[in-house]
């Protein structure tokens, strides 16, 4: 005669655990409203004065000091392309960059809810 075994369930331990993270969640997701990116202008202040500041001499400053940094590198003795390569890159990000990422980022506003 064989043994009959029943298959095992799912002890109430683990139920406990799955039900302590599916609850916050539920009602965190029941609870959540709607974000309007453009509605916000809490950092406007904040914004305008850091693309001032990277489109004028803050950025040109930057620029500058990349440069040093990698003429002071070229000078050691050890070339690499990274020491050209990187002033470059951090001028062009510096004078278009900002100008870009502004005009992508006014660019997106949510429609209308009708």
């Amino acid at each position: 005669m064989q043994s009959l075994t029943l298959p095992r369930r799912a002890s109430v331990k683990g139920l406990g655990k799955t039900l302590n993270i599916a609850i916050p969640v539920a009602i965190a997701a029941l609870a959540a409203s709607a974000a309007y990116a453009g509605a916000d202008t809490t950092f406007t202040p904040a914004l305008t004065k850091f693309t001032d500041f990277l489109e004028g001499s803050g950025g040109k400053i930057i620029t500058v000091l990349s440069l040093a940094g990698g003429l002071i590198g070229l000078a050691s003795g050890r070339f690499s392309l990274g020491q050209v390569a990187v002033p470059v890159g951090v001028g062009i990000g510096v004078g278009t960059g900002v100008p870009i990422v502004t005009s992508v980022v006014t660019a997106v506003r949510p429609r209308a809810i009708r």
